[in-house]
């Protein structure tokens, strides 16, 4: 008979689960043979799957067409859907897009745009780094949590003297901790969230409009990306001395690295050599 947990079993494995469930699931195999078996047969699976399969990059010249392409159709929907004679500003969010739109205004999608994204999509799927780098999903899926109301901070602060004594008593490090309002970072607080079996620090800051998390937890030797972009969020990695800091956000790139250049710079001055 199948245990009980077994669905959830998958939608962990998969990354599809909150923190609070990652914690429960674990816990869970630990003492259900049955749910450890699944893990390991479903690791087996997706192993064999990136082994064998053979997965060609697209060229240069592609990837750099489907990027064209994205942008503009991006662009051409953001003016479809501004209001009559209001400026839209470049890098401003789309509004909400109208419940009736005029007759003649759909365009069809070119056809190899949609067979490139089945096909990326069923990469993804098929070869995705789970073993590799799990932490990348585990960030994007924390990062959205937090935008849900009530679950950005749970310190709320801009003095990081106040902030970084928290992370104490609620997190496994002691993440670097600056208020960078001057230069356009504003330090909001933080929260302790949970993934690669830790509890891990996010501190929070505002650029402007934009959210920005910034994960740190105990370097677990798993090679990650400096910089990647995951389901629409731009992620820039980097170690100072054992702890592996991320920060993501759906800012620009420039902004992002802005700020991590600042973080890597404090955290250097602060490190004993």
């Amino acid at each position: 008979m199948q245990c009980a947990e077994a669905l959830r079993v998958q939608a962990y494995f998969d990354g599809e689960v909150d923190a609070v469930s990652a914690l429960e699931v674990e816990r869970h195999a630990e003492h259900c043979a049955e749910c450890r078996s699944l893990l390991e047969h479903l690791a087996d699976v997706r192993a064999r799957l990136r082994r064998d399969l053979e997965f060609a990059s697209a060229p240069p010249r592609l990837r750099a067409a489907i990027d064209r392409a994205l942008e503009e159709e991006t662009a051409a929907a953001r003016d479809e859907r501004a209001a009559p004679g209001e400026a839209v500003a470049p890098g401003a969010p789309a509004a909400p897009r109208s419940a009736h739109r005029p007759r003649g205004s759909w365009r069809p999608r070119p056809l190899w745009l949609a067979g490139t994204a089945l096909a990326a999509a069923l990469a993804l799927f098929l070869i995705a780094p789970w073993g590799a780098s799990p932490a990348l999903d585990e960030l994007v899926s924390a990062h959205v949590r937090s935008l849900m109301p009530e679950h950005l901070t749970d310190v709320v602060s801009t003095d990081r003297h106040t902030v970084k004594p928290w992370f104490a008593g609620h997190a496994d490090v002691s993440p670097v901790v600056v208020d960078f309002a001057d230069q356009g970072y504003r330090l909001l607080g933080g929260r302790a969230d949970y993934f690669e079996h830790q509890r891990v620090a996010a501190v929070v800051y505002q650029h402007g409009a934009h959210l920005i998390n910034v994960f740190a937890w105990a370097e677990a030797g798993r090679a990650l990306p400096q910089y990647t972009t995951r389901s629409g969020y731009h992620i820039a990695c980097w170690k100072l001395g054992n702890l592996q800091y991320c920060a993501i956000s759906d800012t620009g790139w420039d902004e992002l690295q802005g700020l991590t250049r600042l973080l890597r710079a404090a955290g250097t001055a602060d490190t004993p050599h």
